[in-house]
């Protein structure tokens, strides 16, 4: 049955790789069991229902990708968008969270209403060869910082400064680092998932992870958050810049994400461009209008299913394995809460190095194409925006070739791609 729902033996894997797979990608992702929930409540949202939405969400969405699309990615809120949400719209006294959680749903009938015709997978195949390339690394990059900042290895408070190594925190993050070089280096097959595991055991004693007082623990009610979207109250004309930022912000992030990962994954054709990639982004789309039906922000692929991949993981039985996972931890959120970022955080800086193999084929010797993916990954690494990344790229390959003489080299899909791109950096 698992044969012909993944065609496993196509994709040269197997049962045990693909579901080791999917326990390693819900384990990098977990967090956010624990930051949505913290996120909302500053919006004034119920706690506890916010954690079995996120779950749930998470959960359904995975399968579905999984069954629908037969690719090892997972879904779950976005990071980014609910920060935006929470501290920016709410907390900053723009919208109340029903108003918002409308705003969210009017993005995600847009993003359905695009990829329905196709217009998503148009606007893929016109971002130019180099600046594909790019994103695989600039999202590499992107995932190397999240450890490094979920790790305290390194410290952003107005400015950027390393963490203090002598600290248990830090000290632990190192220590799981040198455990994962050791194990990828010695090439022992889960060494992403054993790196996870061991280094939360050794969080024990260091006062890192703290062990819970019971494992299981009934769900509450989702009642304080479903289907209080308020959209009417959405649809106003001051709040479309709002709306276009969380357009743009899910559309590029969501694009980074499978040409990065399915680059790794070795899915990519000569191209640069993911086969079928209308699918995947149907799921998405569905998947935040749904999730705002529910009580959450902008649900979407996720950048940690790097992760599974590493791992071996290459079709949608990973997902799945994933989907499980979330399913479960709607009971044991005790467990889950017990891996510390500081276990997480070298998994993420090793499957970022694993993911900068693009940069080899990145045409260096003309810079009309080199200038294009450097901003791509400078902006993305320096701002902390995947999305701010690939729309700077495209920005400037359309700059470098206008001055450089070269328009003919540009297509008019580009000339408009770019026109919403520069607005979405003004508005």
């Amino acid at each position: 049955m698992l044969e012909k729902l993944f065609k496993l033996k196509e994709h040269n894997t197997n049962p045990k790789t693909e579901i080791s797979a999917g326990i390693v990608t819900f384990m990098t992702m977990a967090y956010i069991l624990v930051v949505q929930p913290s996120f909302m409540g500053a919006a004034g949202m119920d706690v506890g229902a916010v954690t079995v939405v996120t779950a749930i969400l998470s959960a359904i969405f995975s399968l579905f990708m999984g069954l629908y699309t037969n690719l090892p990615f997972a879904l779950a809120p976005a990071m980014g968008s609910n920060a935006f949400f929470a501290f920016t719209l709410v907390a900053g006294g723009v919208v109340s969270w029903q108003t918002g959680l409308g705003m969210v749903f009017i993005s995600g009938v847009i993003f359905l209403l695009l990829s329905v015709l196709g217009l998503r997978e148009v606007i893929v195949k016109l971002i130019p060869k180099n600046v594909k390339l790019a994103i695989g690394a600039a999202v590499g990059f992107y995932i190397v910082s999240l450890g490094f900042k979920n790790g305290g290895i390194m410290q952003v408070d107005g400015s950027i400064s390393m963490g203090d190594i002598k600290t248990p925190a830090v000290l632990l993050t190192i220590m799981g680092l040198c455990l994962l070089v050791f194990l990828m280096s010695r090439k022992v097959k889960g060494a992403v998932f054993i790196g996870i595991i061991a280094t939360t055991i050794i969080g024990i004693p260091m006062g890192i992870t703290q062990v819970p007082e019971t494992l299981v623990s009934m769900p509450p009610s989702i009642e304080p958050i479903f289907m209080k979207l308020d959209i009417m109250g959405a649809l106003k004309w001051s709040f479309f810049p709002l709306i276009f930022t969380f357009f743009v912000g899910d559309f590029f992030s969501t694009l980074g994400t499978l040409i990065g990962v399915s680059a790794k994954a070795d899915l990519l054709d000569e191209e640069g461009n993911l086969p079928n990639i209308e699918k995947p982004f149907l799921v998405d789309s569905i998947a935040t209008i749904v999730g705002a039906l529910f009580g959450s922000t902008v649900v979407t692929t996720y950048i940690e299913s790097a992760s599974g991949v590493e791992e071996g993981g290459r079709t949608g039985l990973t997902a799945v394995s994933t989907a499980v996972c979330f399913a479960l931890a709607i009971f044991i959120t005790p467990i889950v809460g017990m891996i510390p970022n500081q276990a997480t955080a070298p998994a993420l800086i090793i499957i970022g190095l694993m993911m900068l193999s693009g940069l080899k084929d990145i045409d260096f010797s003309d810079f009309t194409e080199s200038f294009p993916a450097f901003a791509t990954i400078a902006f993305t690494i320096f701002t902390n925006s995947i999305s701010n990344g690939i729309s700077m790229g495209i920005i400037a390959y359309t700059f470098t070739k206008l001055v450089s003489g070269r328009y003919k080299e540009l297509n008019w899909g580009i000339y408009i791609l770019s026109i919403p791109l520069i607005l979405y950096f003004l508005i």
